[in-house]
């Protein structure tokens, strides 16, 4: 039985004229004044996959129509895989196929992989129709449905094609964790354990201390997490939409990270694993500039593997992972940018000679 609608925590984005608020419950999805803030309009789409359709759709198409005359559902395929122009106009169909016009609000219900889809494809829609974050995973709700990231893969890299396009309210129904698979959750929780090397030690602390009751799944302390990861991200989003600098810190292990997926191919290893792998590497790299010591590394390398990551990289070999590291986006003029902690709790983005990237790489891969 679905838990009676409860608000725990609402954390704000302040952007000005578009600002919104990030809504973090239980029993929230099929509650119609969940809803009440959403934008009114005719028809409203709710974009979804072959995963969470089945479970979620029907409910949150229920709650939602009092604000719609008529809510149609899109199911994508599911999967990093598919996250790329073919997906992406499935969306478009519908849209045009509906006759949805530029008022139209866009549902994005799944993951991070629907998260970053429907908003892209709301940016483009018309130039730009309204969308909501309905994330159902554990990584979407910490991390990917918040701040306006949206876009789809290449297969020269991972997120290159996109655009910034905030939504208009994000609702974190901790419900849907319940049915998030054991590796998906494992998945998120590196998205989680990211926030305390680059902002909040006492958060890591935390982490730590309850790591056992977020595995098990407890309520009260998915609803802590996703506040307080919230809360970290709100703030760098608000000094820094755009990533013109200080929100680059939010991509720590991203640079590793993004070369893993698209060297292996993208959904052979999940985001949140690539992550947390990326995360083991920055960290030897943060150590062998002189930033923090081996028992930092090691703090964070546990914990990781308290939360079930792989924290060992694939043998893709030192020149594939340069040759994609050098079109992340953080890249500047072929040099390579990473996300360092410059110490426990501060991360900076500088970038590193290239025998010492090789040398973290030798150190933390498996051998070819």
């Amino acid at each position: 039985m679905a838990a009676a609608p409860s608000v725990l925590h609402q954390v704000p984005i302040a952007l000005g004229d578009r600002s919104y608020p990030i809504v973090i419950g239980c029993g929230l999805l099929g509650d119609a004044a969940t809803w009440a803030d959403a934008p009114p309009a005719t028809q409203g789409v709710v974009v979804t996959n072959t995963t969470v359709g089945p479970l979620y759709a029907r409910r949150l198409q229920g709650a939602i129509a009092s604000r719609h005359r008529d809510v149609h559902v899109v199911v994508l395929p599911d999967g990093e895989a598919h996250k790329h122009w073919e997906t992406l106009n499935l969306v478009f169909d519908a849209l045009l196929g509906h006759g949805c016009d530029r008022k139209t609000v866009i549902y994005a219900l799944g993951g991070g992989v629907v998260g970053d889809m429907a908003g892209f494809a709301a940016a483009c829609y018309m130039r730009g129709v309204p969308f909501v974050q309905v994330p159902t995973t554990l990584l979407a709700q910490v991390d990917s449905s918040v701040g306006g990231k949206t876009g789809i893969n290449h297969p020269l890299g991972k997120n290159m094609i996109g655009a910034f396009y905030q939504p208009r309210l994000v609702v974190c129904d901790l419900d849907t964790l319940q049915t998030l698979p054991a590796r998906e959750f494992s998945a998120g929780m590196a998205e989680v354990i990211k926030y305390g090397p680059i902002a909040d030690t006492a958060f890591l602390d935390w982490i730590e201390e309850n790591m056992a009751s977020l595995t098990r799944r407890d309520t009260a302390a998915l609803a802590h997490a996703v506040k307080r990861c919230c809360e970290i991200k709100a703030d760098v989003v608000g000094q820094d939409e755009r990533e013109s600098g200080l929100r680059a810190i939010l991509n720590f292990g991203h640079t590793f990270g993004h070369a893993i997926e698209a060297g292996l191919g993208y959904g052979e290893w999940l985001h949140g694993e690539a992550v947390g792998c990326g995360m083991v590497m920055a960290m030897h790299l943060s150590q062998r500039l002189g930033y923090v010591d081996g028992a930092w590394v090691q703090r964070v390398t546990a914990l990781l593997q308290r939360a079930g990551l792989p924290t060992v990289g694939p043998a893709l070999g030192p020149d594939r992972y340069l040759e994609l590291m050098r079109v992340d986006k953080k890249a500047e003029a072929g040099e390579i940018r990473f996300v360092l902690i410059e110490r426990p709790g501060a991360a900076i983005v500088r970038g590193a000679p290239d025998d010492l990237v090789r040398q973290v790489i030798a150190d933390c891969c498996r051998p070819s």
